[in-house]
């Protein structure tokens, strides 16, 4: 499945001033990681519409996946053949891979992914370790059993 945000550049001056960025915003699942009962289409937050800020008018969160995955703004799904190129892998392939899946044992070519510090922990809080799937192994690492997950990153 493809997902494609709005892409407005008179509204989000963002989008004019990222030129090396390919606007607009698209993402990328599988139907089974669609389907999973822990990908939620979000149009709301906390009993309220949704915020521009937050991702209006809909917003795709996949828990166990990195955070550009869950792509904000949707205006457009696609059901496709083919796996769809994602943003970040037609900005930076060498980088960022298709599945994003939360995994400490695969470091990105920048830096460590074996250890995180928590959002709200504080800046000099200590790092923790990061758990596979974000914490949710048990729910959703049948999904790529028999996968190489250091080669489908």
């Amino acid at each position: 499945m493809r997902f494609v945000s709005f892409h407005r550049p008179t509204q989000a001056v963002g989008q004019l001033t990222q030129p090396w960025y390919p606007w607009p915003y698209r993402e990328g699942l599988r139907i089974d990681e669609a389907m999973h009962p822990l990908t939620i289409m979000a149009i709301g937050l906390y009993g309220k519409e949704l915020p521009n800020q937050n991702g209006a008018p809909l917003r795709l969160v996949v828990p166990w996946k990195y955070g550009f995955k869950s792509i904000k703004s949707i205006v457009r799904i696609e059901f496709t053949e083919e796996q769809p190129v994602s943003s970040w892998e037609q900005a930076a392939p060498q980088e960022y891979g298709f599945y994003a899946n939360v995994n400490p044992n695969v470091d990105h070519p920048r830096w460590s992914q074996a250890r995180e510090r928590r959002i709200g922990a504080g800046a000099f809080a200590p790092k923790q370790s990061t758990l596979m799937f974000n914490g949710y192994g048990e729910q959703v690492a049948q999904l790529y059993s028999g996968m190489d997950l250091a080669r489908h990153y």
